[in-house]
């Protein structure tokens, strides 16, 4: 949630001090410079990158972190789809769930009914047979 009024904080990158300002959190723009600062010291340790001249090494960078910006953006958009599909799936089974407890009350009345049938059916065989003993 960014914070309505304007943020001015200091950070370092690459050795350099920084004043980077925007409407996040302190706490937010120190994370990014931390980004920053993660990605120049994991090519740093390359010797390859280490050889080329300090300009081709900030388009390096920025190629790398713009990849993981896209690579990000395509994770998000693969979990917004999966989401959906999960969705979907979890509104068809509730639907499922419901067609099914509706069909299942519907066959415990036609027991209910077949029973009260059949208990009126011995009643009336009952009532036959004590006729019959009668006569």
């Amino acid at each position: 949630m960014a914070p309505s009024s304007r943020t001015d904080t200091e950070v370092i990158i690459g050795g350099k001090v920084f004043t980077l300002s925007g409407y996040e959190s302190e706490a937010y723009l120190q994370k990014v410079a931390s980004y920053i600062n993660n990605k120049v010291n994991e090519y740093s340790k390359l010797d390859n990158f280490r050889r080329q001249p300090v300009d081709t090494q900030g388009i390096l960078l920025q190629l790398n972190i713009a990849d993981d910006y896209f690579k990000a953006k395509k994770q998000i958009s693969d979990l917004e789809e999966e989401l959906q599909v999960k969705e979907n799936e979890l509104y068809d089974l509730k639907h499922e769930l419901i067609s099914t407890q509706m069909k299942l009350e519907s066959a415990e009345e036609q027991v209910k009914a077949l029973q009260k049938a059949q208990n009126e059916d011995a009643k009336e065989i009952v009532r036959l047979e004590t006729e019959l003993k009668k006569k």
